[in-house]
């Protein structure tokens, strides 16, 4: 291939919206019959609805919190509770899944269809908006999703056996970032591709084919504020991180919205962290909600994902809302972190 038709190539890959990439390649995914293909396009309908909403916010009474708090003692924000409606309704409209999970909920949802059964064939789990704290001081927030096949048979309900699955039984996940601009990013275990939103149509374009992490950055994402109430090999790693040698001191970045300091990240090379604390002894991070799509996405991008020892994507998980340490990124990144962590472990015998 010339470099003018590589040149033209890309081109055409630019000017392909969602809609056309899914139907180019749904024949990869794994049970093609349809649901999944589905399941990504009532997404990204739901991501359309409330990035209207995230962008009129502070004109419409949508912003600050709404007076009550979710499983997890956190207090819910107006749009929290907008989004999680919208991405629930517009799933169970369109009669493609069999149960829903939401951070924002106490229970699992069953969901049958017009018909009273119970035939579709996988669960979405949901943070519908993380970070969405920010959206009153205007900094960008996401939505994570993540699908599994169900495990219980077909035409019974859903159980909670079908949501603890382990992060590698994902068929697909992915996130929606509201920012400067609005992009779905996802992946079905073929690379990750992004999708940015032209407004003017109402249309995703693919505009980041094929994301991959650098194998090595400069950027590490943690919360020092936390710093004396971290174990001892994640103040060793942060220590390391400003050390005046090689290619350091690196760069300290912290959004405190999670789609997006993972977004930067994987562009631009980075890792992040949330670690165990002594004010979250089991880490904050939802394992089923946020942890494990993230680290399909970042491995699917080159990048490791784990709990600071083990990969996360190996955890069997035992709650609906279990929490779990995270640390992801590029790939190096994360491996000389895992090193302090395992050599503060070993220092304690």
């Amino acid at each position: 291939m010339t470099s003018n038709q590589l040149q033209r190539f890309l081109m055409e890959q630019r000017n392909k919206t969602l809609g056309e990439f899914i139907i180019e390649n749904q024949a990869a995914f794994q049970y093609s019959s349809g649901e999944l293909s589905r399941i990504i396009n009532s997404i990204r309908l739901a991501a359309k609805v409330v990035n209207y909403k995230v962008n009129k916010a502070g004109l419409v009474d949508i912003v600050g919190a709404a007076g009550a708090q979710n499983i997890q003692g956190e207090d819910q924000q107006k749009l929290d509770v907008y989004a999680n409606e919208v991405f629930i309704q517009t799933l169970i409209n369109r009669e493609i899944v069999c149960g829903i999970a939401s951070e924002e909920n106490d229970e699992y949802i069953t969901v049958q269809g017009s018909d009273n059964c119970h035939n579709n064939k996988y669960v979405v789990l949901m943070d519908p908006l993380d970070g969405s704290s920010n959206i009153d001081v205007n900094v960008s927030v996401g939505t994570i999703f993540s699908v599994f096949r169900r495990i219980t048979p077909v035409g019974t309900p859903v159980t909670l056996e079908d949501f603890l699955q382990p992060g590698i039984n994902q068929v697909a996940a992915g996130y929606v970032i509201y920012g400067t601009s609005t992009m779905l990013v996802y992946t079905t275990g073929h690379g990750v591709n992004g999708f940015t939103l032209n407004p003017a149509i109402g249309t995703f374009y693919l505009s980041h084919p094929n994301l991959e992490f650098p194998k090595d950055g400069n950027i590490y994402s943690i919360n020092e504020g936390n710093y004396v109430h971290f174990p001892q090999g994640v103040k060793d790693y942060i220590k390391y991180c400003q050390l005046e040698e090689e290619e350091r001191p690196y760069t300290s970045r912290y959004i405190g919205s999670l789609v997006s300091d993972i977004h930067r990240n994987m562009i631009k090379g980075g890792i992040y962290l949330y670690p165990t604390s002594t004010k979250a002894p089991n880490g904050k991070l939802r394992l089923l909600y946020e942890c494990n799509p993230m680290a399909f996405i970042v491995e699917q991008a080159g990048g490791k994902a784990s709990d600071g020892l083990n990969r996360i994507m190996e955890i069997q998980p035992t709650e609906l809302h279990e929490r779990a340490p995270f640390f992801c990124g590029s790939y190096n990144m994360v491996e000389k972190a895992e090193d302090f962590m395992r050599l503060a472990k070993l220092s304690k015998y």
